[in-house]
């Protein structure tokens, strides 16, 4: 799939870069150390464990120079500072070396599917000389000492983690090596690493597990490494298979619901039908209590929590629940009220509409779910005075935090296990499930295995929040002079804060002011127009919308898809006003050449401007994030017998027929990792851009089921998808796991546009259309479920 993945380049290249030259892989700590030496430790104890320290010196990567005044994102991004957010505590992350030289590494990161987990074994593997399936990666459990270190999001995971790793990994070899030094009677230097297997000259050898314990320290000592040239390196840059991709494929991989914790049984939430609606009474709670498998029926801040000995007896006791219910945070609203408050909120545009020079437009992105296909879910058991969570946590610190305050411990009390999640998509950065969890295991005072019904999540789950993008841009004398965005969102829910309870409090101060800083933060180092248009400005306006009257979070690629497709639209329609092709003049008017690089190669590679049919018609967009930056182009048919056809959920649309994808990511570890990430991200931009949304009515959203959300589906995918990861010239990774969404739902809509005639200002595309579905009802929340084995759509 596309040519040789990246790998951070040779110290001299054999033919010139059009790329600019990235920061050296010592970036960060300089202090006493050369250029690829850090710092670690070897901490005090029976067996080997080390950690490195990267605290010292470091200072973020420099800006490369542009022609134009550059924006935020360009000179400091979010990775910036959730890297440096990071550094403070990178020292505590360790490595452990067991008696018989296996590595083993708590991973203080989520894994949700991303295929970090098998990122970081193979940069142990690589810098320890060791085989692959020798290093055991495993999820850390809330750690309170690692502050804003333990939180997963902004496709952080690789760059903040990538030298940290590596330097843990470094000193233990060299731990290693200086006891088989002292055991082989030989000099340090002599040594060489091979396998788990450390070799003398004349043929003396030692496994690692045979000095392992000598390699021990007593007490924790400050030691310098070196770490492996690029050249050096065996794995790196190599397409593996995911570590648990044998468990996946075979049921053996453990989610929370597979878990085995003595005496926790199934229970779900009875939720009101309105959104965020509360439980004032049960007016049958006995009668239920009665049911079949039922042992336990509570009011919790939620809903009407029900124990059961089987999810189909909670299923049955949910729905014989009769309920006297408080109405919820937007009583008798719907998307169009909504969208009239934000359109009322819109900042105003600076530079005056000048009549045929002026090319303006307004965009609607309406909300739409961000639930993972792993329902929402968690264990717990609260019981003597101490709480035990288990779930899928990607800010376990703040779950901890919160669960402690819900229940009313000291954090102290409560123990957060991480455990690997069916994907995520900014949802389980909210600790939702498990706090409901706490709370049901406390009223019940046993222990709980608690998941939200597929109908929950779209109804009352995380939601992207509805927004709209204004935007102005001024064309003099055959060139751009202005580029003017007013993004107006529903606010996003911040209230995580940066992983720890600190932030997460003053992100939730009942004001909203500190939330909103957050969100403007966020804003301010994600969004950066890659083109020289003279005078741009992207300004956010998240209005007095309070932030809990809708349940929204950081959805993949939080601003960006939304912000990109308004500006690639907008970018088509500046090159027809000045009768350009649209890939020349993106092309003369990039900032960056690593942008430029990855549109030639995708127009190159998608055959840019070949002849098709009237109804039919190529799209290309270009994201620049994540320390990289990606380009998209599609062919989508438009046709009125492609768009009309039947099919099984009755959604109908146009169809995206082949998509090639360009990415350049800096360093990759795992070619194969940054494919599937690319396809997944394409996945979502593509529903994003044609059929994927809630249908907010009457204070309720319709949609119950991942069949009436319309997301992606096997009919709509491009028959041809080409991935190509180029070879970069960073010398350090960058980000994947949302990197591939902006541009993929920007090209589907310029496509959509160029084969119609007609640009789209609303999204998805399908949003008006008669609804394809039968919406589901309100009460009882949940349907039945199926009894016959038949296939149901639920």
């Amino acid at each position: 799939m596309g040519k040789t993945p990246g790998r951070e380049p040779a110290a001299t290249p054999s033919a010139p870069s059009t790329a600019p030259k990235g920061p050296t892989a010592a970036a960060g700590p300089t202090t006493g150390v050369g250029r690829r030496s850090f710092v670690g430790y070897v901490v005090g104890g029976t067996s080997l464990m080390v950690a490195a320290d990267l605290t010292v010196g470091a200072t973020p990567a420099g800006a490369v120079p542009i022609p134009s005044l550059p924006q935020v994102a360009e000179v400091y991004d979010l990775n910036d500072f959730l890297t440096h957010c990071a550094l403070p505590t990178s020292n505590k992350i360790g490595i452990t070396i067991d008696e018989s030289g296996d590595a083993h590494f708590a991973l203080p990161r989520m894994e949700v599917g991303q295929g970090i987990t098998t990122a970081v074994a193979m940069l142990i593997a690589d810098e320890l000389d060791l085989p692959l399936e020798r290093v055991h990666v495993t999820l850390a459990p809330a750690r309170q000492e690692l502050l804003f270190n333990q939180l997963t999001g902004g496709s952080n995971t690789i760059i903040s983690m990538y030298t940290p790793v590596r330097v843990a990994a470094a000193v233990a070899r060299k731990a290693l090596l200086d006891a088989a030094a002292i055991q082989l009677g030989a000099l340090v230097d002599t040594l060489v690493t091979k396998a788990g297997v450390i070799l003398a000259p004349g043929g003396a050898s030692v496994a690692y597990g045979d000095v392992a314990a000598d390699a021990a320290s007593a007490s924790t000592k400050r030691v310098k490494v070196t770490l492996k040239a690029a050249g050096e390196r065996t794995l790196v840059g190599t397409p593996q298979r995911r570590i648990d991709a044998l468990d996946a494929v075979t049921g053996r991989k453990k989610f929370a619901m597979d878990l085995d914790v003595p005496d926790a049984l199934p229970t779900m939430v009875c939720r009101a039908p309105d959104l965020n609606g509360t439980a004032r009474s049960v007016r049958n709670q006995a009668e239920v209590e009665a049911m079949p498998g039922v042992t336990h029926v509570a009011i919790i801040p939620t809903g009407v929590a029900v124990r059961a000995r089987t999810f189909g007896q909670c299923i049955d006791a949910v729905r014989a629940l009769d309920v006297e219910w408080r109405s919820g945070t937007v009583p008798g609203k719907d998307a169009d009220a909504v969208l009239e408050e934000l359109r009322k909120a819109q900042l105003p545009l600076v530079v005056p509409k000048l009549g045929a020079t002026s090319v303006e437009a307004e965009f609607v992105f309406h909300f739409r779910s961000g639930s993972a296909l792993e329902p929402n879910c968690a264990v717990a058991d609260v019981r003597d005075g101490t709480a035990t969570v288990w779930g899928g946590l990607k800010s376990p610190i703040d779950a901890q935090s919160k669960v402690a305050k819900a229940i009313g411990l000291p954090q102290s009390k409560v123990t957060v296990h991480v455990v690997e999640g069916g994907g995520s998509f900014g949802r389980k950065l909210f600790s939702d499930a498990a706090i409901e969890a706490a709370h049901a295991s406390k009223a019940f005072g046993a222990p709980v295995k608690l998941m939200w019904h597929r109908a929950d999540e779209p109804r009352q789950g995380r939601v992207h929040p509805m927004a709209t993008s204004r935007i102005r841009a001024t064309v003099l004398a055959g060139s751009v002079i202005s580029f003017e965005q007013r993004h107006t969102s529903v606010p996003t829910d911040f209230t995580h804060g940066l992983g720890e309870r600190l932030t997460a409090e003053v992100a939730a101060l009942p004001t909203g002011l500190a939330n909103l800083g957050f969100a403007e933060t966020i804003f301010l180092l994600t969004q950066e127009l890659p083109y020289s248009f003279g005078v741009i400005t992207q300004l956010l306006n998240e209005p007095g919308l309070a932030a809990d009257r809708f349940n929204t979070s950081s959805v993949r690629n939080i601003y960006s898809p939304d912000v990109a497709t308004a500006n690639e639209l907008m970018v088509d329609q500046l090159a027809a006003r000045l009768k350009k092709d649209p890939v020349a003049f993106r092309r003369s008017h990039l900032k960056s050449k690593v942008v430029r690089r990855v549109l030639d190669r995708a127009a190159e590679l998608g055959e840019w401007g070949k002849a098709m049919p009237a109804g039919t018609a190529q799209g290309i967009a270009v994201h620049k994030e994540y320390k990289g930056a990606t380009a998209v182009l599609v062919e989508i048919d438009c046709r009125p017998e492609t768009v009309n056809r039947k099919v099984r959920d009755g959604v109908t649309g146009p169809r995206v027929t082949r998509a090639t994808v360009v990415v350049d990511a800096g360093v990759v570890i795992n070619p194969r990792g940054v494919e599937a990430q690319m396809m997944g991200g394409f996945s979502d931009g593509l529903a994003q851009a044609l059929t994927y949304s809630n249908h907010l009515v009457d204070g309720h959203f319709l949609e119950a089921s991942w069949d009436n959300s319309a997301y992606t589906r096997q009919w709509n995918v491009p028959l041809e998808f080409r991935c190509e990861v180029l070879e970069s010239d960073s010398r350090e990774p960058g980000g994947v796991g949302e990197a591939g969404v902006a541009s993929s739902m920007a090209a589907v809509a310029c496509a959509y546009a160029r084969a119609t005639g007609t640009l789209p200002t609303e999204f998805p595309i399908n949003f008006r259309d008669p609804l394809h579905f039968e919406p589901k009802s309100f009460v009882p929340p949940v349907p039945a479920s199926p009894v016959d084995g038949l296939d149901h759509t639920y």
